[in-house]
């Protein structure tokens, strides 16, 4: 079996999906996405394409050395976005070949279904107590047991009494409404600066958060390392972080109990597999990372069934709440008491529904939202 083409298809709101077609029939699709950057990244596929274009695909390990090594330059968003999703359309035609799912090829499976968590607020900044109420029940109603919320508004690397209190307030209301049973996490989204972690960390234990996403940004790790050293509440990060070389550090010095490898970013199925055996040592569980579209969700689903530290999936859908794999596959995924069933179809478990993708086709520019202080207009952090 040969690789013979790959094919790139831009669907709304942000998302890039890749085919790579072989000289037997059998194709395989994943998602080489970066949020705001996806031209940059189709590019960056088809220049590897020119590198694995006759090449067999089931030589997966080996493509992926010689994407990432055989250019010098390694690492970074936009290269291992793209070998992201090449390397999970290589798998996708392994199980298609094979007849199985790709976690049968990993080692079998570790559960019988998949917990996921949803977003529960659409891109408000500054929503009333009330709103939040309300989101947080419509969550619950959609069938979600497992929840996530944001900052609503940028933090200052000092700020007030009263910005901590109106955060503090809006998610003890999420709580009350929701109850004891049901998990809440936080994405602080890197936003909050070393001097405030502390501090918001120190009011939100009362309220039991599963874990605090990004209390500051990833690049130093030892500022991780000190909120992780002053809270009692799972810090996890890993977005941001890139291959196993980027999980090492905060491995090591035990930043993150809880690790979000995003397999659309970190180099796809094999490199989120390896994030999660190193994590495992130091007992650290996985959230992998994921707010894209669905054929990211199936490469998450995949890694979800075969590691045996896993604790939550979190679950992409639009703002409104829609979810776009109901559209864009012939048989979606479905959310059953909070949890999604164990993929049993081959390859990555779906079918993309390839006339719909035309209705959802868009030019690929997409430009992510810029916050700002509301007193000054000074740029706040994402």
């Amino acid at each position: 079996m040969k690789i013979t083409k790959l094919e790139t298809f831009h669907i709304r709101p942000r998302w890039l999906f890749l085919k790579i077609s072989t000289d037997e029939g059998v194709c395989g699709w994943g998602e080489p996405d970066l949020e705001g950057k996806t031209k940059v990244v189709e590019e960056a596929v088809h220049i590897l394409g020119k590198m694995i274009i006759g090449e067999d695909p089931m030589n997966i390990e080996h493509l992926w050395q010689l994407m990432y090594r055989g250019a010098f330059y390694r690492g970074g968003a936009i290269l291992c976005s793209a070998i992201s999703g090449i390397e999970q359309a290589l798998w996708d035609i392994k199980g298609k070949t094979y007849g199985v799912p790709v976690w049968q090829l990993l080692g079998g499976r570790c559960r019988d279904r998949i917990r996921m968590y949803a977003h529960i607020t659409p891109n408000v900044e500054n929503p009333t107590v009330e709103q939040v109420r309300e989101w947080a029940k419509k969550r619950l109603e959609a069938g979600f047991k497992s929840l996530k919320t944001p900052m609503f508004a940028p933090v200052r690397h000092i700020d007030t009494m009263q910005t901590v209190e109106k955060y503090i307030e809006k998610f003890a209301a999420i709580r009350e409404t929701v109850g004891k049973e049901v998990d809440i996490a936080i994405d602080f989204h890197g936003r909050i600066s070393p001097a405030m972690a502390p501090i918001l960390c120190r009011e939100l234990e009362p309220y039991y958060p599963m874990f605090i996403e990004e209390p500051v940004l990833p690049e130093n790790v030892d500022a991780m390392v000190k909120i992780a050293k002053l809270t009692s509440i799972p810090i996890a990060t890993g977005e941001r972080l890139f291959t196993t070389w980027g999980f090492r550090e905060v491995i090591e010095k035990q930043a993150a109990q809880v690790l979000q490898p995003d397999v659309c970013h970190c180099g796809g199925i094999l490199q989120t597999y390896k994030i999660a055996a190193m994590g495992a040592n130091y007992y650290c569980s996985m959230a992998p990372h994921n707010p894209l579209g669905p054929i990211a969700l199936a490469a998450c689903l995949q890694i979800d069934t075969c590691i045996p530290n896993f604790t939550a999936q979190e679950h992409p859908t639009m703002p409104d709440g829609t979810d776009l794999g109901n559209i864009l596959f012939k048989e979606p995924f479905k959310i059953v008491d909070g949890y999604i069933d164990i993929p049993e179809k081959p390859g990555l478990g779906f079918e993309v529904n390839e006339e719909v993708l035309k209705d959802f086709a868009y030019d690929g520019y997409y430009i992510c939202p810029v916050e700002y202080h509301s007193d000054d207009n000074s740029l706040g952090d994402w």
